[in-house]
């Protein structure tokens, strides 16, 4: 009986939409392409006229600057590092390369492990949800109305909703890995081994490879008869 690795059942060449993995991860890094490009654009657009997105700080509610130039010029670096991440993503997808795919995959990762440890912070601290209601401007939309649900039902619902984000981006995290998988099988599925007489085992390339490299190579010269 052949035995098999428990998480090699979750291994599926398919994802939503009933798309390829493959396709899956284009279209998952060409949207997250386009969500940091319009964040970079917005960014932008604050750093050339702050005056258009200043908060004072009556109306947050608290003795702090929203955006300084510091804050500004982080977020627009990460908004690039991501749009790189995203286009290596997207890039390696459709041309088959597994290692432009990782930064994208750490970086979900990371993003899963973030959302997990907000789950457990509301878990075992529930009243700072209360706190943290608290300190919002007093115009915030909805205010009075959520302070006044029962503490317990409130950090219910939002348990409740992180665990749906974190379900989802699990499940792009799985699409994501398994198009990393189907690359690598790919991939090393085009190397054949030719075993010789005396037992040497030799690694021969694809043949797209063997025919380019052939085709490159100069013609022998002309046989001149004697």
């Amino acid at each position: 009986m052949k035995m098999v690795a428990p998480w090699t059942r979750f291994y599926s060449n398919s994802c939503c939409l009933c798309c390829h993995v493959r396709t899956g991860t284009i279209l998952l890094g060409v949207w997250y392409l386009i969500i940091n490009a319009v964040v970079l654009l917005i960014l932008l657009s604050a750093l050339a006229d702050p005056d258009q997105y200043h908060f004072s700080s009556s109306e947050l509610g608290g003795d702090f600057e929203f955006m300084d130039d510091a804050n500004m010029c982080i977020a627009i670096a990460i908004s690039l590092l991501m749009i790189l991440i995203c286009a290596m993503a997207t890039y390696g997808a459709y041309k088959q390369h597994a290692a432009w795919i990782i930064p994208f995959f750490c970086y979900q990762i990371f993003d899963f492990a973030l959302n997990t440890l907000v789950a457990v912070t509301v878990l075992v601290y529930p009243n700072s949800i209360q706190e943290y209601i608290r300190q919002l401007p007093p115009d915030f939309p909805y205010k009075d109305d959520i302070m006044s649900v029962n503490p317990t039902c409130l950090v219910l619902i939002i348990l409740l909703f992180i665990s749906i984000i974190l379900t989802f981006k699990g499940y792009l995290i799985s699409c994501v890995w398994n198009c990393y998988r189907y690359i690598n099988g790919r991939n090393s599925s085009d190397v054949l081994v030719y075993v010789t007489g005396n037992d040497t085992t030799v690694l021969l390339p694809p043949y797209d490879d063997a025919t380019v490299n052939g085709a490159t190579k100069e013609p022998p010269p002309p046989y001149v008869s004697a």
